[in-house]
C-alpha cells in the first residue's frame, strides 16, 4: 500500500508509574502498588502509536547518554521507526515523568525534561531533510517551542502538512498557529489556546472556530470518553468514540494522533481516519501504561471489525 512518509518532532521520557487509591495532600504519605517503569514521552508516545499503526516514520528526538536512553532508543527501533535521528546527549539525562494514578485511572504528572532540552533549532538542522522529505510533520509541546516554530517553517516551506498536538497545554504565539494545518488540542488545551472553555459541543464549536479564524484548516477537539470534535472549514460535528472499559488513560490521546496521522497519509478519508484512530485510542485505555499500551495495526484492524 502506497503510503505518505511521516516525521514526528518531540519528546522521550521514561515514565515512573504508581498506582495509589486517591493523591495525596501536600505532607501526606500514601502507600501505592505496582511500581513500573515504562517508555513514554508525548513524542515517543505517538511516534510509537504511529510505527505499530502501520506509518512510515522517522522520529528526531534526543536522549540522556545513559542506559535508559540507549533502551529506549533500542526499544524504538523494533516500533517500525527510523531512530537515526535520536542522538544521546552527553551530561544530560533521558528525561522523566513521575506518575501517580488513582483508583479511577486520573493521572497526576511532574515532569524534568532532560535531553528534551537539547532538541534545539540547530539540533533540528542537522535532521532538516527528513521533514523536507516528509508528506506531514507531527509535533507536541513538550520540545523547546522555538524548535516546534522552526520546525513548522521548514515544513511549510516544502509543502509538509503540520499537525500539531497542543499538549501539554499554554498558550501559543499567532505565527505558529498560523503554519499549522491539523490541530488536537484536549478541553483544557482549547481553552487555553481560546479562552473558551469546552464543556458542550456547542462551546466546541465556538472554540473550533477561534482556531479558524488563527488560519487553522482542521481543527480536532478531543472530548475524552465523548469522543472529539471535528471541525473542518467551520463545518463541525461531534465524532463519538468507542465505549470500552478504562484501566488508565495515560497515552491515549498519544495513541489518537499518531494513529490519525498514519490513516491520512493512506489517503483515508478525515472520517474514516478519526475512527481508526478512536479504535486506537480504545484499545489503549484498556491496558496499563504509555507505549506499552499502544496498539499493532492487526489489532486495530480487528478491532473496527468486530465493530461493524
Amino acid at each position: 500500500m502506497e503510503t505518505g512518509k511521516l516525521v514526528v518532532l518531540g519528546s522521550i521520557n521514561a515514565d515512573h508509574i504508581l498506582n495509589i487509591e486517591q493523591f495525596p495532600h501536600p505532607g501526606e504519605t500514601v502507600i501505592g502498588k505496582q511500581y513500573n517503569v515504562a517508555f513514554g514521552g508525548k513524542g515517543a508516545n505517538q511516534a510509537v502509536a504511529a510505527g505499530r499503526s502501520g506509518a512510515e516514520i522517522a522520529f528526531i528526538a534526543c536522549v540522556g547518554a545513559d542506559d535508559m536512553g540507549e533502551r529506549i532508543r533500542q526499544q524504538l527501533a523494533t516500533d517500525r521507526i527510523d531512530t537515526q535521528p535520536i542522538e544521546a546527549i552527553a551530561n544530560k539525562t533521558t528525561g522523566v515523568a513521575l506518575i501517580f494514578v488513582n483508583a479511577d485511572g486520573e493521572n497526576v504528572i511532574g515532569i524534568d525534561a532532560g535531553a528534551n532540552a537539547a532538541l534545539t533549532p540547530e539540533y533540528l538542522n542537522r535532521y532538516q531533510q527528513k521533514v523536507i522529505d516528509a508528506d506531514a510533520l507531527l509535533m507536541q509541546l513538550e520540545s523547546p517551542l522555538e524548535t516546534v516554530i522552526a520546525a513548522a517553517k521548514l515544513a511549510k516551506q516544502h509543502q509538509t502538512q503540520v499537525i500539531l498536538n497542543p499538549a501539554p497545554a499554554r498558550e501559543l504565539p499567532e505565527e505558529l498557529l498560523a503554519m499549522i494545518d491539523i490541530i488536537t488540542p484536549n478541553e483544557t488545551e482549547a481553552q487555553r489556546l481560546t479562552g473558551i472553555a469546552v464543556n458542550n459541543d456547542s462551546d466546541a464549536a465556538r472554540a473550533a472556530n477561534v482556531l479558524h479564524d488563527k488560519g487553522i484548516e482542521c481543527v480536532i477537539i478531543t472530548l475524552g470518553s465523548r469522543g472529539v470534535w471535528l471541525s473542518e472549514n467551520r463545518r463541525g460535528k461531534r465524532v463519538a468514540g468507542f465505549k470500552v472499559k478504562a484501566v488508565d488513560t495515560i497515552a491515549a490521546g498519544d495513541t489518537f494522533n499518531g494513529a490519525l496521522v498514519t490513516a491520512l497519509l493512506e489517503g483515508k478519508a478525515m472520517d474514516a481516519a478519526v475512527r481508526f484512530a478512536h479504535a486506537a485510542a480504545a484499545i489503549a485505555v484498556t491496558r496499563a501504561g504509555a507505549q506499552p499500551s499502544v496498539p499493532w495495526r492487526t489489532e486495530i484492524d480487528a478491532f473496527l471489525q468486530q465493530q461493524g
